[in-house]
């Protein structure tokens, strides 16, 4: 028996491509997008990869019409799709303060845009953020990435306020540091200098926060909305 359907932009490597396969373990039926053509490793029927670039509007109408024919309107969406493009301010280009927002920030307004409508209209509905620490205590070099995550924290807590009646949660994960492309650039002195500041001294892994992931979509958590929860080993405590 299907769970539902789960849109996952993002999904072609990472944290995003975990987290699409738990679901699909789970008896969902998951469409994943990445800005590239590809192909998930596991060939599971209920894995669909599909191109889109989320910063392109006419682009996900598109996508909406051929869901929409075929059936596979999502009633869980997970808006994974990020990019970094790190340097320090004052050395920053325009196109790195851009194109950061436009894939992080701009690319959840999109999506979440024209899929929220049909979870309206059928009063059910999951929308997950995948923010960042980043977003949540800042880093340097990273004020476009932080900027772009602290903006998506508070998009959560005021599309959670407007839909909640709807029967419509709406929460942020805030990884940490999690072993993907993503932290591949630090070396092994600059990983134990990190691995030094998380009290589980450890990185995560991208099973972690699809764990988390999938339980926020559950029912189990159907009074958990408005949150950043944070998956960081307990590198940020409030």
């Amino acid at each position: 028996m299907k769970n539902g359907n789960v849109f996952i932009s993002g999904a072609s490597k990472g944290i995003g491509k975990i987290i699409a396969y738990y679901f699909a373990k789970n008896n969902y039926t998951v469409v994943g997008t990445s800005r590239q053509k590809f192909e998930f490793d596991n060939k599971l029927e209920n894995l669909i990869p599909i191109q889109l670039d989320v910063t392109s509007r006419d682009d996900i109408k598109a996508c909406f019409g051929d869901l929409k024919n075929r059936g596979l309107l999502p009633n869980i969406l997970i808006n994974n799709a990020g990019i970094t493009s790190d340097q320090l301010f004052l050395r920053m280009k325009d196109s790195d303060w851009d194109n950061v927002i436009n894939t992080n920030l701009n690319g959840v307004f999109n999506l979440s845009k024209i899929f929220t409508k049909n979870m309206v209209k059928n009063r059910n509905g999951r929308i997950i953020n995948i923010s960042s620490i980043s977003g949540l205590m800042g880093n340097p070099g990273q004020v476009n990435y932080s900027s772009s995550k602290a903006a998506l924290n508070g998009f959560t807590k005021s599309l959670a306020k407007e839909l909640g009646s709807r029967n419509i949660t709406v929460n942020s994960v805030a990884p940490g540091f999690i072993e993907t492309d993503m932290t591949s650039y630090l070396d092994d002195s600059a990983k134990k200098d990190v691995i030094e500041t998380i009290p589980l001294k450890r990185l995560g892994k991208p099973e972690d926060v699809a764990q988390l992931v999938l339980f926020l979509a559950s029912e189990e958590a159907s009074y958990i909305t408005g949150q950043t929860i944070s998956i960081d080993g307990g590198l940020l405590m409030y």
